[in-house]
């Protein structure tokens, strides 16, 4: 085990999978104020069809953790009182753009889940049932951990680009924050995994959501003209 502990060997391991997924064109195209209003809603929908699993899916993993893990059990208990309702954030700043969040909300037209989202939700919820709960941890770093890293810059320059109020930019802003407090939290609880079997259930499971994940980014809409809304 490397001597800085577990979170350490988990951001190595998974390095080449971020780099990989922060390559996108959409990224470069916020870093260009290239982005388009169609993107950036397009991003909302397939983030509330993930957000939206977020507390059921740390539930599940509660309720399989081993006995031994009830400290790590209560810690879910936290997150998931930290993370209720985020997904009708989503909904709000859908809402706030101009779209018709019902579409999200029935999974039906432009608010239709898309493969790489299903694909990641179904994988999880697959890991936790019928593998090893802990694999839940590896999205965990990969959503914290990419809200650290590019969530603040991207809501501004999305912002600034579209020249969108405040209520459209509630959960990219507000996660970018609460991540930060977050990641040292997270740190903490990977360095006290010791199971082998279970670091490396996290290590596999970030970096297959990290290809899944990507997969969705390369999918978003990017063609069609900006527009803004008042």
């Amino acid at each position: 085990m490397d001597n800085q502990g577990f979170f350490h060997v988990l951001e190595k391991e998974t390095a080449q999978a971020r780099a990989s997924m922060l390559s996108v064109p959409v990224i470069e195209a916020c870093d260009y104020k290239a982005i388009t209003l169609q993107t950036y809603t397009a991003f909302l929908v397939q983030a509330y069809h993930h957000v939206k699993h977020t507390v059921p899916l740390l539930m599940a993993c509660g309720s399989r953790l081993p006995e031994h893990y009830e400290w790590l059990r209560q810690a879910l208990g936290a997150y998931i009182e930290e993370e209720k309702g985020h997904h009708e954030w989503i909904l709000d700043d859908l809402r706030a753009c101009g779209f018709d969040a019902e579409l999200a909300k029935a999974n039906c037209g432009e608010g239709q889940v898309g493969l790489g989202i299903e694909m990641m939700v179904a994988y999880l919820y697959h890991q936790i049932d019928r593998n090893n709960p802990m694999a839940l941890f590896g999205m965990v770093w990969v959503l914290e951990g990419t809200s650290v890293s590019i969530g603040g810059s991207m809501a501004a320059l999305i912002q600034q680009t579209l020249s969108l109020p405040d209520t459209a930019m509630r959960y990219l802003t507000s996660h970018s924050t609460l991540d930060v407090e977050h990641i040292g939290y997270f740190a903490d609880l990977m360095n006290k995994v010791t199971d082998p079997a279970d670091q490396q259930a996290i290590i596999d499971s970030a970096n297959r959501v990290y290809a899944l994940y990507e997969s969705m980014l390369r999918a978003l809409p990017m063609t069609t003209t900006q527009t803004q809304v008042a």
